[in-house]
């Protein structure tokens, strides 16, 4: 089941699957999500054999189409951390075995980190530096073909995380948001201050 809705700050609708894990908080203009036990997006690269974790495709995600051209998806992100890779996540989908994930993610080291997950048939999975906080800013720029993860501590100054193709089509790409519990019995998920950007990341690596 589905449920499709309008966040008043993007300029395309989103739909939610499933519905009863998303939630809108007006006050914060804020979208939540209360991401149950035991979820994830993650093609295992080491194959079905391998000891890490197994494939899962079962996170729950609020995604649209935006419109055609460049475009910044920015949104702060704040987890209730529990339980190892619990996340909050932008989310860049083309197919379920094509997409890319943003991740705010609780470590192994149970320290808050922004992680970056880019799929093209299995997960390439990287960890980017470690937050002192719950909450920090993340951005989904598209660039031509190309897209980019910048992740912030204040929202202002942003660090060049991830630079990535996804494919040719990207008109068929739908972004958003997704939350995940891979080892436990669930988080909760606030995306808030998010923007959607109509125009061309000028620079990628000067912290604008």
């Amino acid at each position: 089941m589905t449920d499709a809705f309008k966040l008043p700050a993007l300029p395309f609708a989103v739909t939610a699957s499933p519905p009863e894990v998303w939630r809108r908080d007006d006050t914060a203009d804020a979208v939540v999500a209360d991401a149950p036990a035991h979820t994830d997006f993650y093609i295992n690269p080491g194959g079905p054999d391998s000891a890490d974790a197994e494939t899962i495709l079962n996170a729950p995600s609020l995604l649209g189409s935006p419109p055609s051209g460049d475009f910044q998806l920015t949104a702060r992100v704040s987890v209730d951390f529990r339980s190892q890779y619990d996340a909050g996540v932008l989310l860049l989908w083309a197919d379920d075995k094509h997409w890319a994930k943003f991740c705010f993610e609780f470590s192994p080291a149970s320290s808050p980190m922004v992680v970056s997950v880019v799929t093209r048939e299995v997960s390439d999975d990287a960890n980017a530096f470690t937050v002192d906080s719950n909450t920090v800013w993340l951005r989904l720029s598209r660039i031509d073909r190309a897209y980019a993860f910048h992740a912030s501590t204040d929202g202002t100054t942003w660090q060049l995380i991830r630079f990535f193709h996804l494919g040719d089509d990207t008109g068929t790409h739908q972004i958003g948001f997704e939350g995940q519990s891979p080892t436990g019995e669930g988080c909760t998920v606030t995306f808030d201050r998010i923007t959607f950007t109509p125009q061309r990341l000028a620079e990628l690596r000067d912290g604008s």
